[in-house]
């Protein structure tokens, strides 16, 4: 048996409202690999919720994130070794309500934590202590910044070497991690484009510092770039892919740098990828000195916590805007309980969401006090 903090007080089997933690929970469940997400992902009604071991703490859910890479996870991209069924689900945020013997020496029942860990669209989730992030609250908020806001923030820094006066153009600009390029790009004293879908969106990045915003629905990308910045811009935060790749990278300046954090058109084709016009991409960078960086948050690991705690300072100060996306629009209305995930990653892939997609797990409080 593994121990679980002090188990001569039942207490620590309780939550700290007094309700019993279930023997069984909900939870998603990768079954089959499919680029079709309702295709590869079951929600089990009565798993099992686990035991948190010694350095592990038992979260209970309340707020879970929503990724355009969920659906690369569930169709096996990432990792063809591990094989269905698996977890799924990124990032959550919520309250300890157990945890082991050796995690009780920095956590407590009752704390406010967040976390980036695979099975994340659960209403229990096992969480090393080591990998969570303590809170001052369980706010949604909290949420966008554990992949959203760090991989902005880490890219830039590491790959996009700002500096004063330059040009940077953010694709997908009004999503969960385009809202943190923009403003984080300003706050580096750059001029700021940023791609949009709609007219609302174009507002909503004009309150957070955008200088000039193009809906793509309405304008033409290309032709706007070319006459407003005909030398080009310094810096792309490209997550579209495809011909929005294409028309990126032929708008860089030179020594231009086209940092990619995702291809969100090509996620739901069963290679991943959408075309790109890649025979003339040597020509091309060298012609203007330019370069395309990838950029993969797994492999930053090292920056990630003082990443976090400085975007933490930033929200915390009214310094950064972290926009919350509940689908409250959406057809079906708001997004609760994990039956809503399909629902909230579709709402995604019709690029209907002003910031970051996030689902609430609400939860009853049966009192025993």
């Amino acid at each position: 048996p593994r121990p679980i903090l002090d188990m001569s007080y039942s207490r620590h089997f309780l939550d700290f409202q007094g309700s019993s933690i279930p023997s069984s929970m909900k939870k998603l469940v990768v079954t089959k690999l499919s680029q079709n997400f309702r295709e590869a992902v079951t929600l089990q009604q009565d798993s099992p919720v686990p035991l948190p071991g010694d350095g592990d703490l038992l979260v209970r859910n309340r707020f879970v994130g929503i990724n355009a890479s969920d659906i690369n996870y569930s169709a096996g991209r990432y990792d063809s070794s591990v094989k269905p069924p698996f977890d799924i689900g990124f990032e959550g945020v919520g309250d300890v309500v157990a945890l082991g013997l050796s995690a009780s020496a920095d956590y407590t029942v009752g704390q406010a934590v967040a976390y980036v860990k695979a099975g994340s669209f659960a209403e229990y989730t096992v969480v090393p202590a080591k990998q969570a992030v303590p809170l001052p609250s369980v706010k949604p908020e909290f949420l966008t910044l554990m992949v959203s806001g760090a991989t902005a923030y880490i890219s830039l820094k590491e790959l996009g070497e700002l500096s004063e006066g330059e040009k940077v153009l953010v694709t997908a600009a009004a999503g969960g991690t385009g809202q943190f390029a923009v403003q984080l790009a300003k706050k580096a004293k750059c001029h700021v484009i940023g791609t949009c879908s709609s007219d609302e969106k174009g507002g909503f990045l004009k309150s957070i510092g955008c200088d000039r915003t193009i809906n793509y629905k309405t304008e033409n990308v290309e032709s706007v770039l070319r006459k407003d910045y005909p030398e080009g811009v310094d810096v792309v935060y490209e997550s579209v892919g495809g011909k929005m790749f294409d028309l990126a990278l032929n708008s860089l300046a030179t020594k231009g740098r086209l940092i990619i954090i995702g291809f969100i058109t090509g996620y739901q084709n069963p290679t991943g990828l959408s075309p790109i016009k890649a025979e003339l991409l040597p020509a091309k960078l060298l012609k203007k000195s330019a370069s395309i960086r990838g950029f993969f948050l797994n492999h930053y690991l090292s920056e990630y916590k003082s990443a976090l705690e400085h975007l933490l300072k930033m929200y915390e100060k009214g310094d950064l805007v972290c926009e919350v996306d509940f689908g409250d629009m959406s057809p079906e209305g708001k997004f609760v309980g994990l039956e809503s995930v399909f629902r909230a990653v579709d709402y995604m892939y019709m690029g209907k969401n002003i910031g970051k997609i996030v689902v609430e797990l609400p939860h009853s409080v049966n009192s025993k006090l």
